[in-house]
């Protein structure tokens, strides 16, 4: 059995109206909420084995607030690939992970991550920024995840929540 940690990027700034999407950075609320969320992984012994995040600015400032709060020891990866990736280019990029990573987390953005959740458990969610979900999956090696396989949205936390 896997693990997918399924975490949105943290609240971003709108303040700068001449930065592309992809370079926006976190806002107050956003450099509040990822160190939270990498403060409860911890707590929670949710640490995962490796990281696949999306390129932007928004989802790296995310991750790597996140990762801070933690005893992470594991390896992540920046993808352009990655951002603003629909279901199943996140598939695709799991099914090529290394099978001794038991536990990751991917860091992305809506509408993709919620679908993502949608499709793999059947769970119509709200997913707002910073938000995390645990998802057990019933396959034993990563190539075999596919956008059929149904696992088991286990919780969902919302910063608010914590």
């Amino acid at each position: 059995m896997k693990t997918l940690l399924i975490l949105r990027h943290a609240k971003s700034s709108w303040s700068e109206p001449g930065l592309s999407d992809h370079d926006r950075p976190l806002n107050q609320r956003g450099l509040r909420d990822a160190p939270r969320m990498g403060q409860f992984v911890q707590q929670a012994r949710l640490i995962p084995d490796w990281i696949l995040c999306s390129s932007a600015n928004r989802a790296r400032a995310t991750a790597e607030r996140v990762i801070a709060e933690m005893d992470f020891a594991g390896k992540i990866h920046f993808s352009t690939d990655l951002y603003l990736a629909e279901p199943e280019v996140w598939v695709e990029s799991l099914q090529l992970l290394d099978n001794q990573a038991n536990r990751v987390m991917i860091v992305g953005h809506n509408p993709g991550l919620e679908s993502l959740i949608f499709r793999l458990t059947g769970h119509d969610e709200s997913f707002p920024t910073a938000a995390l979900a645990h998802v057990e999956l019933p396959v034993n090696e990563w190539a075999e995840l596919s956008l059929t396989t149904r696992g088991e949205l286990t919780a969902l936390w919302r910063p608010k929540s914590l």
